[in-house]
């Protein structure tokens, strides 16, 4: 093999982690994405050709990997320790006046950091390269998720000094915009939406699939070197110098303060900021630089002497908590909701606010008699943020999820993987009511005259057993019960009949498919154009839907294999729910079976280009997915270019897509 190889390659990979520092930490690019796409793409080929130059630390490795089976419990070198907190200027300086009784001095100086709300992570380097990426776990043993760590954009894979041994320190967070995306998408596919961007990035740092996990977009804060071999640091300060040069994204706006009162400014000024930030923080960490001084310090049980934590207020407001009572959803999902003494917020009365899931409520420690602080999320659900511990009632005990269903007296049931707890029980109260309104709401087959309210008299009078029980409705004796007649029984009949003539993708959506939303709900309609022809579908066959993956295939087959969920599609399909639509038909020519995505400005008209594929077989779409055959790029291509290039998705640009369609018998 020849050295001018493997130098291309090590150029190339040096090359590739310059861009990526600019691009992802620095957010000051150099080239375009096409550009970058370019080196990435000659790279990987390359490393195809020769596989034995591949390395786990190219550029090329950010996003793969097999699923694993479980993750691999590690003990940690160096316990990783929690930090004490304060709440006030009083108490920062309670502790800043131990740190001079501890030194007899006071410190040299104070590094004070921002405080973000995330997971922590260890990474071990080994000979410059990331060897072992480690949850804080309990602080002595943590998940061992390196796969995951290596998805990660702003964690760089090697380091550019090659010290033997060293391990970095830092803090996984997920971005407010990707947070707020993941959500969306989440409720499109008819799945929980997560908490917080905590929640959502501690589920998704431990996910077993690296591939799904780099979807989820994190990143990373590097806040300590907590050991190293072959390099000498004298103060914090100086560890995280070094690790900005090495490339690592380093908490904004660190502070190097010769003052308790410098800190206090620090404190102020980013508390105004708070809210400007493109991710969560809930305070300051304040930490004494010398480290010849943290050593003197030293540690108590639980915590270092010299660092402590300074929190922020809550946002929200502040009110008790009454009770904690669990409600049952349609899905089976328990949620447990906050009862408050009711409280203005945002222009509306709170009295209730969700705790989202067992892993919220023992995150937060609330109890019956709190004081909490309660706010509006993103989506104006109130819920709750934090816990006021110094008000607690001394008779107070903590919460825990119930054994049994509440609705129902079932044992509950916590998938491995999943923080959701749930009623196994089909015929369960609570899931009948919750099936049923959603069925008729405005997500599902959109009947107006059947709200959550009257869904449940029409169960608890024994009217109807499920959704397709409203289609044999008695209308004289529903007419009887309290506060219908005949007239409103009548516009309910109409609503119903009219209801039969919804759309494909509404019937799909009403069913409450696991995974399957509006979204997945009007692609499966338009591929397969029935009930009967989706039901009849493999997991193979699905997946071949733009937009449909493994994990909703899956699931669709597993709703119709069910002989509970098929007898209630047979019984709509009996009662004439069946909606038909003309089902794609399946494309023919010399580009059958392949798919593109259009970027950037061609010399010829869009519209054209895709009709000259679309007539020669191919389908195109607007999005980036690894079902994307080709990325075909004009001039100035946007990000599709750089989710091709993550995704590993061929790039043709028109001088290369004009060749290509050439060498199949397409005229351009």
């Amino acid at each position: 093999m020849s050295e001018d190889l493997r130098q291309r390659i090590d150029a190339l990979r040096a090359e590739i982690r310059r861009h990526e520092h600019l691009y992802h930490v620095l957010a000051a690019p150099e080239i375009t994405d096409y550009a970058f796409d370019q080196l990435l793409a000659e790279l990987r080929r390359l490393e195809a050709e020769h596989p034995e130059l591949l390395t786990p630390d190219s550029p090329t490795q950010r996003v793969g990997g097999q699923p694993l089976d479980a993750l691999t419990a590690v003990r940690h070198a160096v316990p990783m320790m929690s930090l004490d907190n304060t709440y006030n200027e009083g108490e920062l300086e309670e502790w800043y006046e131990r740190a001079v009784r501890g030194l007899g001095r006071a410190p040299e100086a104070l590094v004070a950091e921002l405080k973000i709300d995330g997971v922590s992570l260890s990474l071990t380097f080994e000979g410059g390269a990331l060897a072992r990426a480690v949850t804080r776990g309990n602080g002595e043993v943590g998940d061992e998720v390196t796969a995951n760590a290596r998805t990660i954009r702003t964690l760089p894979l090697r380091l550019p000094d090659a010290v033997p041994a060293v391990e970095v320190r830092g803090e996984v967070y997920m971005p407010a915009e990707v947070f707020t995306l993941l959500n969306r998408e989440r409720r499109e596919e008819g799945e929980e939406p997560f908490a917080n961007p905590r929640n959502a990035t501690a589920g998704s740092i431990r996910l077993l699939d690296p591939q799904q996990a780099g979807r989820r977009r994190l990143s990373f804060f590097a806040y300590q070197v907590a050991r190293t071999e072959g390099l000498l640091l004298t103060h914090h300060s100086q560890a995280l110098e070094l690790l900005a040069r090495w490339g690592f994204a380093v908490n904004p706006g660190w502070r190097r303060c010769t003052t308790l009162g410098e800190v206090h400014a620090f404190i102020a000024e980013w508390g105004a900021r708070r809210a400007t930030l493109g991710f969560d923080i809930d305070g300051v960490v304040v930490k004494v630089d010398s480290l010849a001084e943290q050593q003197a310090l030293g540690a108590t049980s639980k915590f270092p002497r010299w660092a402590v934590a300074f929190k922020y207020p809550p946002e929200g407001v502040r009110t008790r908590v009454r009770d904690i009572v669990v409600q049952v959803g349609r899905t089976g999902v328990l949620t447990p909701v906050a009862e408050l003494e009711p409280v203005a917020l945002a222009g509306s009365t709170v009295s209730r606010a969700t705790l989202h899931n067992a892993d919220e409520v023992e995150r937060l420690d609330v109890r019956v008699g709190d004081m909490v602080w309660v706010a509006k999320g993103g989506d104006v659900i109130p819920k709750v943020e934090a816990v006021d511990v110094g008000a607690r009632l001394s008779e107070s005990w903590p919460f825990a999820m119930p054994a049994a269903c509440p609705a129902c007296g079932a044992a509950v049931v916590r998938e491995e993987g999943e923080v959701a707890v749930r009623c196994p029980n089909r015929a369960c109260p609570a899931v009948l009511r919750g099936r049923l309104a959603y069925f008729c709401s405005r997500a599902g087959l959109d009947i107006e005259g059947l709200g959550r309210r009257l869904g449940e008299q029409l169960l608890a009078a024994g009217m109807v057993s499920d959704p397709a029980s409203l289609w044999d409705l008695d209308w004289a004796a529903l007419a009887a019960l309290p506060g219908w007649g005949e007239k409103s029984a009548a516009n309910l009949r109409a609503q119903l009949d009219a209801a039969r003539q919804r759309p494909l993708w509404r019937v799909l959506a009403a069913l409450g498919i696991r995974h399957v939303g509006e979204r997945a709900a009007k692609l499966l309609a338009a591929r397969f154009g029935s009930l009967t022809a989706l039901a009849a579908a493999g997991e193979a066959e699905l997946q071949q839907t733009e937009g449909v993956g493994p994990t909703i295939a899956a699931s669709v087959v597993a709703f119709f294999a069910d002989p509970e969920s098929r007898q209630l599609v047979d019984r709509l399909v009996a009662r004439g729910v069946d909606p038909r639509e003309e089902p794609l038909p399946p494309a023919g020519g010399p580009l059958a079976g392949l798919t593109f995505v259009l970027t950037g400005a061609l010399s010829r008209p869009r519209p054209e280009v895709q009709a000259l594929l679309e007539e020669a077989g191919a389908r195109v779409v607007d999005s980036v997915s690894r079902k994307t055959s080709f990325l075909v790029v004009g001039a100035d291509p946007g990000s599709k270019a750089a989710k091709a290039a993550t995704l590993g998705v061929a790039v043709l640009d028109e001088a290369g897509l004009q060749a290509w369609l050439a060498d199949k018998g397409v005229p351009w």
